[in-house]
């Protein structure tokens, strides 16, 4: 290494160097995004990046070398062969081009990495045919222990560079892979330069065609400048694309299809963030909307009119109540609104009473009067508690006191509306016994292939049969698992008898299994899952695990970490319930996942709303660039398996194709349809 240093050092001028080691950074760098680029594209468009990364590569290790030989101290005429010059180029783009080709189309295990090295291998071979048109009037002597030292650095390093991008594990990796690559074709170089000895000769007879220094220098600045500002422009103008594109989704996946507010995920955010700032002299009045008689209206009058309820009723909301109160729809017929007011005001009743007026005003829908009224419960910050899920759910029980009584009115939370927190308290201590009484049942929703129709798999969904309540929907005993950590025995069971049920099968069909956010936190998931793999013996390329954006956010260096043991079990990972979060395009594009599942909530407005069929549109479209399938849920009807077959979604899930149907009644099913 120091013979390698003092050569740097002692045998080149530093200017040329700076410079060349300039142009290998930046070269470096835009070569290794454009290769994450090619990894995340598909057919022409793939073959479009893989060749601009090739030039960009190929023409960063010619120019770096060439560059550097223009600053290698040599008192000796010297030139350089015009034929060998251009013949290092082609080879440094095309062995480039073939070792990242490699890298990128092969499917097997160590691919990214034998193709780095076969790139890093054309760094060397391209080095040693510039060192053949170096012609200077003196004799080449190598030293053959460092010429083989600089082939296996360029080797190793050249490895490491696709491997890092290709298998990234953090948001730095892909600097890694630049520094790699840096790295590989630097220490070629100079570690090259260590092994020659060039012996004057006045023998050696020197070509009148070379090319001279300053044409050279003129040359590979024309070329790596066209080179470099063609694949930045490139990389640039398709970056600002992806970044428009996520600006736009966000922007559609944080607001309401039908109605333009925020959506619930945005409320979640503000609220939130309005609570975390909130000055001591001021309080927030959290006000949740129920329109009473809404159901009424959609079996009446139908769908339509219904829609158009709560498009007028969001329109007078946000008119009537002002900019500076903020109003999100949360649910089929539900609405927050949140007022910032100081704590010296009563604002519970002024808010309350003008969301029951608004409600009570007609709305015209095909010459007809509609009449609705709204039920609103209401709690404040800070004497109902500061924090958003806490104001939320007293709100709710605010609601639901209004409900009791009459409706068409509103109320302010107390305590004593705490009773049904005691219930929630007594349903959680039964939950504790559920598993130690077998009161838990699996049932089972067939997924359909978009063009076949052929049942592809089933998702297994959790039941829960109550002694004395009965069926107990999951949406209100699994947060409470989630609370109290039984969600990780109780997703063991899931998984457990999911796998055994699904290894019976006369079919290799596939079996979906939710995982909470929680079990996706916990440190043994993939021991767990390998487990139940090897008790069942199912094969593992037919689980498939679906995990929601929200399970990802909190701790999203250890989530991939999950999931790449999972991947490494051979384990399938979905996406769910893509479009109600975060719906991050980051998010698709870090993590390993092998599908997206659409929410019901987009498919069920998808022939009426044009929102919601946007936002279908983009996904699928997203998932087609990314080469991950869709599966659709919430498929009720004709029109939505059209629209779904026609716009390219692989697989859907839904009441048209059957309910959930107990496990015991599964294996009539699949004998029927074998």
């Amino acid at each position: 290494m120091l013979t390698v240093l003092s050569c740097l050092k002692t045998e080149h001028h530093p200017l040329p160097i700076f410079i060349a080691v300039i142009i290998c950074g930046t070269g470096s760098l835009l070569a290794m995004r454009l290769f994450a680029r090619t990894l995340r594209t598909s057919g022409a468009s793939q073959a479009y990046w893989l060749v601009l990364c090739a030039l960009v590569c190929g023409g960063t290790i010619w120019t770096t070398h060439f560059i550097s030989m223009l600053g290698y101290k040599n008192s000796l005429v010297y030139g350089f062969d015009p034929a060998l010059t251009l013949l290092s180029l082609g080879v440094s783009v095309l062995m480039a081009g073939m070792g990242l080709a490699y890298a990128t189309l092969r499917k097997t295990r160590c691919a990214p990495e034998i193709g780095g090295g076969f790139m890093g291998f054309g760094i060397a071979i391209m080095h040693y045919i510039g060192m053949a048109a170096y012609s200077v009037s003196g004799r080449f002597v190598w030293d053959n222990v460092y010429v083989t030292a600089s082939v296996l650095l360029a080797v190793i390093f050249g490895a490491f560079a696709t491997s890092l991008v290709a298998r990234p594990t953090n948001r730095f990796t892909k600097y890694g892979g630049a520094i790699s690559l840096f790295l590989a074709i630097c220490l070629l170089h100079f570690t090259g330069m260590t092994a020659v000895s060039i012996i004057p000769d006045s023998t050696v007879v020197i070509k009148n065609e070379l090319l001279h220094a300053d044409l050279l220098i003129a040359g590979i600045s024309v070329i790596m400048a066209i080179i470099l500002v063609i694949g930045a422009a490139s990389y640039l103008i398709d970056l600002s694309s992806a970044q428009e594109a996520a600006h736009q989704y966000r922007k559609l996946a944080m607001h309401d299809a039908l109605t333009g507010l925020a959506n619930r995920a945005h409320l979640n955010v503000h609220l939130a963030s309005i609570l975390s700032s909130r000055p001591d002299n001021s309080r927030i009045t959290v006000a949740v909307i129920d329109l009473d008689r809404f159901k009424e209206i959609n079996d009446v009058h139908g769908h339509p009119a219904g829609d158009e309820v709560l498009r007028e009723f969001s329109y007078r909301l946000r008119k009537m109540l002002g900019p500076e109160i903020f109003v999100a729809r949360t649910g089929g017929d539900e609405f927050v609104a949140i007022q910032t007011s100081a704590l010296s005001e009563d604002s519970f009743y002024p808010l309350g009473q003008k969301i029951v007026d608004i409600a009570l005003q007609s709305i015209q829908f095909q010459g007809q009067d509609l009449l609705i009224s709204a039920s609103v419960g209401v709690a404040q910050a800070p004497e109902d508690g500061i924090i958003a899920g806490d104001l939320l759910s007293k709100a709710d029980l605010a609601l639901y006191r209004v409900k009791e009584t009459g409706r068409n009115n509103h109320s302010l939370y107390e305590k004593s509306m705490d009773e049904k927190m005691r219930s929630r308290s007594g349903l959680a201590i039964d939950l504790k016994l559920a598993l130690e009484r077998s009161e838990f049942e699996l049932y089972f929703q067939a997924q359909n292939d978009t063009q076949s129709r052929e049942i592809v798999g089933f998702e297994a969904l959790l039941r829960w049969r109550h002694p004395k309540r009965g069926m107990v929907s999951p949406l209100e005993f699994i947060p409470i698992a989630e609370e109290t950590g039984l969600i990780h025995d109780i997703g063991v069971w899931v998984l457990s008898e999911a796998c055994k049920e699904a290894a019976t099968w006369n079919r290799k069909l596939k079996v979906a299994v939710n995982v909470a956010p929680t079990q996706l936190a916990s440190r043994n998931l993939s021991d767990q899952v390998s487990e139940v793999l090897r008790l069942t013996g199912l094969e593992p390329e037919r689980l498939e695990l679906e995990i929601t954006e929200s399970g990802i956010i909190a701790d999203q260096e250890h989530a991939l970490q999950a999931m790449q043991k999972l991947k490494a079990l051979g384990v399938k990972i979905a996406m769910d319930d893509y479009g109600t979060g975060y719906s991050s395009l980051s998010t698709l594009r870090n993590f390993p996942f092998d599908k997206i599942k659409i929410d019901r909530e987009f498919i069920k407005s998808l022939n009426v709303d044009t929102h919601s069929a946007a936002i279908v549109m983009a996904t699928l479209t997203l998932g087609l660039n990314l080469d991950i399938p869709v599966l659709a849920e919430g498929v009720e009807t004709e029109d939505h398996i059209a629209f779904l077959s026609d716009a390219g979604c692989a697989e859907v899930q839904g009441f048209l194709f059957g309910r959930p149907i107990p496990q015991a009644d599964l294996q009539t099913l699949m004998k029927a349809v074998t």
